[in-house]
């Protein structure tokens, strides 16, 4: 039976995919591109040659990897290969919106739970990301922080010793992510509670993320983040 969730002090969540809609941002991107180029994109199709593209051995941090990216899958979509454009799709990142739902349902989120940032995107990407997001964040971790990315355990275990530092634990915080390869996964192995936004509800596939090994059945899941603040509202009223 999953916990109530005001057991949690907490709740960590990663931002790209979950809060911000990186896979509108670059399909947006894409399609200007190939509009100019008198050319025409599949938005599934583009998804699924950067997810190939962006975990390459070779990928640098995110969204600065977008550049090289950009170059590699271009000629598979039939645009341009020229650094300008691969140097387009990187700054667009400056540009992505959160989903319709993700500031009012971190305004509400805040209210009850401190909410910690944790992304595999670059600091000067957040700082974009939180304007977005309505500056919502207690405490931020990035890449650039960290020196890794998920779902490297390291990444969440600066996120453990920030709690620890106010004399709390792991059993204090709620993970909130949509990349089960990223979050949800790596998170139940370290022995956090888990939710699962699964913002591709609708569509086939993993879109721009990497697909799992093996699916990790959530301790929490929901379909949007306007959801969850739905449950935690109704679940804090039947407390009171």
């Amino acid at each position: 039976m999953a916990r109530g969730f005001n057991e949690f002090k907490y709740m960590t969540f990663d931002v790209v995919g979950t809060l911000i809609d990186f896979e509108g941002g670059i399909t947006n991107c894409l399609a200007g591109i190939a509009a100019e180029a008198g050319v025409s994109i599949d938005g599934e199709e583009a998804l699924a040659l950067y997810r190939q593209a962006r975990y390459m051995p070779d990928a640098a941090l995110f969204p600065d990897d977008l550049a090289r990216v950009y170059m590699v899958i271009a000629p598979r979509l039939g645009l341009p290969v020229e650094e300008k454009y691969g140097l387009r799709l990187r700054d667009s990142a400056s540009l992505w919106q959160g989903f319709p739902d993700s500031a009012a349902a971190l305004a509400d989120l805040a209210k009850s739970h401190k909410l910690i940032a944790m992304t595999n995107a670059r600091r000067w990407a957040l700082d974009h990301f939180e304007k977005q997001l309505g500056s919502p964040f207690f405490a931020t971790f990035t890449a650039d922080d960290t020196g890794t990315e998920k779902p490297d355990p390291a990444f969440f275990q600066k996120a453990f010793d920030f709690v620890a530092s106010r004399g709390d634990g792991k059993d204090d915080i709620l993970h909130v992510a949509q990349s089960q390869y990223h979050d949800i996964g790596i998170s139940r192995a370290l022995g956090m509670t888990n939710c699962w936004i699964e913002r591709r509800h609708t569509q086939k596939g993993y879109g721009g993320t990497i697909e799992p090994e093996r699916f990790t059945v959530p301790d929490y899941h929901f379909t949007s983040m306007a959801a969850l603040a739905s449950a935690v509202r109704e679940s804090l009223k039947e407390r009171t």
